[in-house]
């Protein structure tokens, strides 16, 4: 590739051609502030920004600025950064953009992350310069996600994350001028779109415009009432992020201070969800083996390839997208969920608590967990199986706001019999961790022999779709994978015009699987976050004694005592569901 030499700000330097300024000044440590610019080139989308003009430079010979974010390098080409032109022009932006944005940055959800607020401070705006009339909307509230578009400064991410990378099609940026703002089509609640709550949205929004449902409030009324016993359960993936938010490396696990903290914030018992990820591949397991065994014996009718069911983003996107296909995924219900109806049956039963006293607390890396809570088949006379779900910001937040001297606490272990797991359980947070704990079980079930190496690698990764065959003994089991909504349907597509042949396929909504959820700390796209994030998921597996879900004991003493043997009628009770035809929305126009 041509490689491309040019000076930015007396500083030389070479970059491949198709650089953009930006890019080429990154790589000699200058910083140019952005707004609307979002870094996707892991994601092999082609981003389209440079409508906010934050990042204008000059450029030696054009008459205008020239916006760093979308402008390719030129041989020879001279920029300068620091002009008193350039800071003049993204001063009077961002004045012009804080003249149509509420002044409540002190109750915003987004105080202290805030990009607008940032680039404010850095930039020394200290009174809004213009003053003018203001743009209104309602405030629109969804079961995981919401959207106060006072707070859009139009920047477009989220519409770049939810058309290009998700393939959703939510956002959109309707209307024109004073009027135009991203929103769903004909204006209507994000509740009555083909939102999937998956929150990559919320990720990158750089304002308060897009934030999830906060819980904090109603744990801690919970926490505080006598008459209730509240347990809580926290998703693999939360640990190997949640230490970012107390200036730690990403990729630092904080298994045990993530135990502590849980306690010294009030919770009766602290249990983990990767118990229930275990649960999730006996169940899903024993199910995909059921499909297989049945195909090989030459039922042409049977339902393959068997897709994971573990993610409710997932399980959305092709309830909205592929109803016709809805026969295909798994049964089983997502881990939160198979832990829920444990905890209100096995559990309370243990405890001697009715389930109605008794509140399931989720902390996960996802937002679509906290819609999947309220979907109406996980709950029992009214009764939720898991009551409410929190962020990894919002137990962050919570920690901080209790003054939890979080990095100094001693680590401790979860409580049994619900906190007990494999290193499968572990692996689910990350894309590819769900069909190699599945591997590991299914192939000592199918084959009666030992695995003398558990560690499928040709599963692993970070790339969008990807394949691999593993042999059962003689057999050859051909799996797909794929994270990212747009990836999952380039993959249903080619299953539905035959081009791909696979007996399972695991699919993750978000970039990265779990450890890149919506819910998670901010990334801002950075692929190396997401690989620190998924190697440490990775080490806390080979770190533990045992590393296949059908070797907990708590989990083999969960089916002698309660649940029979997997696809059990008691297990397809609790731990099985349904699924819906969602493609047709109704549209109400004012």
């Amino acid at each position: 590739m041509e490689n491309i030499k040019l000076t930015i700000d007396n500083k030389q330097v070479e970059v491949p051609a198709g650089t953009t300024i930006l890019e080429a000044a990154k790589k000699i440590n200058i910083h140019i502030p952005t707004l609307c610019y979002m870094s996707l080139n892991d994601m092999h989308i082609e981003n389209k920004p440079g409508g906010c003009r934050v990042c204008v430079v000059e450029v030696e010979g054009r008459r205008n600025l020239a916006p760093s974010c979308a402008t390719q390098v030129t041989e020879g080409m001279v920029v300068k950064t620091n002009t008193v032109r350039v800071l003049n022009a993204r001063s009077t932006v961002v004045e012009l953009i804080l003249s149509d944005h509420p002044a409540d940055c002190l109750i915003c959800a987004k105080n202290g992350n805030c990009e607008l607020q940032t680039l404010a401070q850095d930039l020394g705006i200290r009174k809004i310069t213009y003053q003018g009339e203001q743009s209104t909307y309602r405030e629109d509230t969804s079961p995981s996600i919401i959207r106060d578009v006072d707070k859009c400064v139009m920047c477009r991410r989220c519409e770049m994350m939810c058309n290009e990378v998700q393939t959703v099609g939510a956002l959109s940026a309707i209307n024109r001028g004073f009027n135009s703002v991203v929103a769903t089509a004909f204006e209507q609640n994000l509740e009555k779109s083909t939102c999937t709550y998956c929150g990559q949205c919320v990720a990158v929004c750089p304002t308060g415009a897009l934030t999830e449902v906060d819980h904090t409030r109603q744990l801690i009324r919970d926490l505080a009432d006598p008459n209730k016993v509240v347990v809580v359960q926290t998703a693999p993936a939360v640990r190997a992020a949640l230490g970012e938010e107390f200036g730690n490396a990403p990729g630092t696990l904080v298994t045990g201070k993530m135990a502590a903290a849980l306690r010294r914030l009030g919770f009766d018992y602290v249990f983990d969800t990767d118990f229930a990820a275990d649960l999730t591949i006996m169940e899903e397991g024993t199910e995909l083996l059921g499909r297989l065994n049945r195909f090989l014996a030459g039922d042409k009718d049977v339902a393959l390839p068997i897709l994971t069911s573990c993610c409710p983003a997932w399980v959305n996107f092709f309830e909205h997208s592929f109803p016709e296909m809805r026969d295909i995924p798994s049964t089983a219900r997502s881990p939160q969920q198979m832990f829920g109806a444990i905890a209100k049956t096995y559990f309370a039963e243990k405890i001697g608590v009715h389930r109605k006293k008794l509140i399931v607390v989720s902390i996960m890396p996802c937002l679509a967990k906290k819609y999947e809570c309220q979907r109406e088949e996980f709950a029992t006379d009214g009764d939720p199986d898991v009551n409410y779900s929190l962020s990894t910001r919002e137990l962050a937040h919570l920690i901080k706001q209790s003054n939890i001297d979080f990095n100094h606490l001693p680590d401790e272990d979860f409580d049994n019999p619900l906190g007990e797991s494999t290193g499968a359980g572990v692996i689910f947070g990350t894309t590819g961790g769900v069909i190699e704990a599945a591997t590991r079980t299914a192939y000592e079930i199918q084959t009666g022999k030992t695995l003398k190496k558990v560690d499928f690698e040709e599963l692993r990764g970070l790339e969008g779709i990807r394949s691999a065959t593993i042999d059962f003994d003689g057999t050859p089991i051909n799996i797909g994978i794929a994270h990212g909504l747009g990836n999952a349907r380039k993959l249903l597509e080619s299953i539905k015009d035959g081009s791909n042949k696979f007996h399972a396929i695991e699919i993750m909504a978000c970039p990265g699987g779990c450890i890149g959820g919506g819910g998670q700390p901010f990334h801002h796209g950075d692929s190396s976050i997401l690989k620190a994030r998924q190697k440490a998921i990775y080490t806390e597996d080979e770190m533990k004694t045992l590393r296949k879900s059908h070797e907990n004991p708590y989990i083999i003493k969960l089916y002698e005592e309660f649940l029979g043997k997997p696809l059990s009628e008691k297990a397809h009770q609790l731990l099985h569901t349904h699924y819906f035809d969602k493609s047709k929305k109704e549209i109400f126009i004012d």
